[in-house]
């Protein structure tokens, strides 16, 4: 049996070959390179960007609410120390947020609340001009309702929901034109547009340094305003800050609020710089209409990695949506939309194509909407990117897209919706 000294001697030699081992191999711990926090009516997020992957662990804490995420391997830098200054007082969600050594290699990040929150926690691998993530998802409890929102604001009743096969798949006559004495419109239509990208995803940059989801959400909110001020008209914006919205919640509150139109407002972008003018597109069931629109619908399709989705939550309906017996009736009202709204364009601009493109963009895939992907002009071009980020143009810009819009309506008037009852 070893005598107890040469057992010591072996068990300190061994902690010396081991110590030395860690310190020629490992390298420090994971630093966070940046924290960006995106407060927004319908979620707050929160990116941590990382060098390396890590490990992570969360819980929910009540009386009061918090949510608490540990950090394996983590260095305690200055990015974190700062993390107070992050949260606004406006945020909907995050009343305060902290970190701090929890234990050795773990560091643990506090959010307070200001109520219930259903969390989303997931990485994201390193995508574009970004390293690893890890992203904090904090969603009301009880989900937004966009069609209530919209009720509320404009005073009407609840109302039920009207089944997704809306008068567009029945066989009907064409109603006749309105009078002259009446608006062009002879009942309220409900138009939700749709302003690219946002957050943790800037769409296109041009070289001036313009971010595209800039750019569309200024002159969705241009538009906006003009629709609003329409007789029979009214519009809602799937997001109306910088934030981000994956494409298939984007289509999802369209339908919510049983809208009649989706335009989605983009600012194109190519490798050349000389590329120039605005493009409308709509949606292909049989491939692309150019091998151009298939690079464009692959590259906005890719917004969701960008932004960052998270994986584990499924979408089953917009699986099947091209499967809808309506897609094909939606696919024309589209392309005659699309063809009034370019008319218009170039009256203000040079176009791309002088026809509307068709591919598989995911944001155009509602089976029941007509629906429409506007590039106005290319940000990768010097000229037009001065001009996307000029307020009289941006102003013009929306002004074509309500005359294209109103014209689709004036040929094509909107069907009587299905009764609606109210709810109790």
């Amino acid at each position: 049996m070893p005598r107890r000294r040469d057992v010591l001697k072996f068990a300190a030699a061994s902690l010396t070959l081991l110590v030395s081992r860690v310190g020629a191999g490992a390298t420090a711990g994971s630093s966070i390179l940046a924290v960006r926090v995106w407060p927004a009516r319908d979620y707050t997020r929160v990116t941590l960007e990382h060098d390396q992957a890590i490990k992570y662990s969360h819980l929910l804490v009540k009386d009061p609410e918090r949510l608490v995420v540990d950090l394996e391997g983590v260095e305690f830098n200055s990015v974190l120390q700062m993390l107070p200054s992050k949260i606004l007082d406006s945020d909907p969600y995050i009343k305060l947020i902290r970190a701090g050594r929890n234990k050795p290699g773990v560091v643990r990040l506090v959010i307070e609340l200001k109520g219930e929150v259903k969390p989303q926690v997931f990485s994201l691998p390193p995508v574009g001009e970004y390293g690893h993530r890890l992203v904090l998802d904090l969603y009301p409890a009880e989900p937004i309702d966009p069609l209530m929102a919209l009720l509320e604001k404009s005073g009407e009743p609840p109302l039920k929901a009207e089944s997704s096969l809306d008068s567009r798949t029945r066989p009907m006559e064409k109603p006749a034109e309105p009078p002259p004495d009446k608006p062009e419109i002879a009942r309220l239509v409900t138009i939700v547009l749709d302003p690219g990208h946002g957050g943790e995803d800037p769409g296109a940059i041009g070289r001036g340094g313009s971010h595209e989801k800039n750019v569309t959400l200024s002159v969705a909110r241009r538009l906006k305003a003009k629709i609003d001020a329409t007789p029979n008209m009214r519009s809602v914006l799937t997001r109306d800050g910088d934030y981000f919205i994956p494409l298939n919640q984007r289509v999802q509150k369209a339908r919510r609020v049983q809208a009649d139109l989706f335009v989605s407002v983009h600012a194109d972008a190519f490798i050349k710089s000389t590329a120039r003018g605005s493009s409308v597109f709509v949606l292909s069931e049989n491939g692309a209409s150019s091998s151009a629109a298939r690079w464009l619908a692959n590259k906005e399709n890719s917004a969701d990695l960008v932004g960052g989705v998270n994986l584990g939550v499924k979408d089953p309906y917009l699986a099947r949506t091209l499967l809808d017996l309506s897609q094909t009736a939606t696919i024309n009202d589209s392309l005659k939309l699309g063809k009034h709204v370019l008319g218009e364009l170039g009256r203000i601009n040079t176009l791309h194509k002088a026809h509307v493109e068709q591919a598989g963009f995911a944001v155009l895939k509602a089976p029941d909407i007509p629906s429409i992907l506007i590039e106005t002009a290319f940000i990768s071009n010097p000229e037009e990117e001065a001009r996307l980020n000029d307020e009289a143009y941006q102003d013009r810009m929306a002004e074509a897209i309500l005359r294209g819009i109103r014209g689709y309506f004036a040929r094509n008037p909107p069907l009587a919706k299905s009764k609606l009852a109210r709810l109790d």
